[in-house]
C-alpha cells in the first residue's frame, strides 16, 4: 500500500532534521569565529571545536540521508550499522545493530534507522539500544532509564492522528509508522523490564 503523505509532514520533518544539526554547525560557526584571535591556545581550541563538529555534522546527515532520503536506488555511503554505530558513538547510548539485521533488505533497515532515531530520542540519560530479529520480523530493544517512546509519539507510529495533528515532536514517529506500512507492517511498542521493545510486526 503507497500512502501519499502530506505537505505538513515533510515540512514538519524539514524542521526536526535542521533543529538536530543546527548545534553542530553552530559550533562550526563559533569555531571559525575564534580562529580570528592570535592567542595561540585559542587557535588551538578552535581548530579542534571546528573538526569535532563538522564530523559531527557530517555523520548526522549520512544517517538522516539514508533513514528519511534513501529511494531504493543503491546504498550511497556507509553500510546502515555504521551510520548508526557513528551517529551514537559520542553519546552516551551504545548501538549494536546484530549481523541478522545487517543482513536485511535495505528497505528494513531503512526502517530500522528511522526507528533507532526514536528509541534514541526515548533514552534521554543513555542506555543501549539493539537492532535485531525476532520471530515476527525487525526489532528494536531499548535498555535504560526512560518509558520508552511518548504516548503521543506511539500514536504517530500507529498513523493514528491525522498530519494536521502531528508536531515535530511525533512526525518522526509517523514517517516511521509510513515505512512500516509501505513494507505491510505495523508497529508495536511494548514496555518491558528496565526498557522497551518496539517491533515490526506482519500484517
Amino acid at each position: 500500500m503507497t500512502r501519499a503523505i502530506d505537505l505538513r509532514v515533510v515540512e514538519l520533518l524539514s524542521a526536526k532534521l535542521c533543529h538536530d544539526l543546527i548545534s553542530p554547525i553552530a559550533a562550526i560557526s563559533n569555531g571559525a569565529e575564534l580562529l580570528a584571535d592570535e592567542e595561540p591556545e585559542f587557535f588551538r581550541d578552535a581548530v579542534s571545536l571546528v573538526g569535532d563538529s563538522a564530523r559531527k555534522a557530517s555523520k548526522r546527515l549520512q544517517f538522516y540521508r539514508f533513514a528519511y532520503g534513501f529511494s531504493g536506488g543503491g546504498l550511497a555511503g556507509p553500510p546502515p550499522h555504521q551510520l548508526a554505530a557513528e551517529l551514537f558513538e559520542e553519546g552516551a547510548i551504545a548501538c549494536d545493530y546484530r549481523a541478522e539485521a545487517q543482513s536485511l533488505p535495505l528497505a528494513q533497515q531503512k526502517l530500522a534507522c528511522a526507528l533507532l532515531a526514536l528509541a534514541g530520542e526515548a533514552l534521554p540519560r543513555g542506555g543501549r539500544l539493539c537492532v535485531g530479529v525476532g520471530a515476527g520480523g525487525l526489532e528494536i530493544e531499548g535498555e535504560g532509564e526512560g518509558a520508552g517512546p511518548s504516548p503521543p509519539v506511539r500514536a504517530a507510529m500507529s498513523l493514528a492522528p491525522p498530519p494536521t495533528e502531528l508536531t515535530s515532536r511525533t512526525v518522526g514517529g509517523y514517517f516511521a509508522g509510513l515505512l512500516a506500512e509501505a513494507l505491510g507492517c505495523r508497529l508495536v511498542v511494548a514496555d518491558q523490564p528496565g526498557g522497551f521493545r518496539i517491533a515490526a510486526v506482519v500484517g
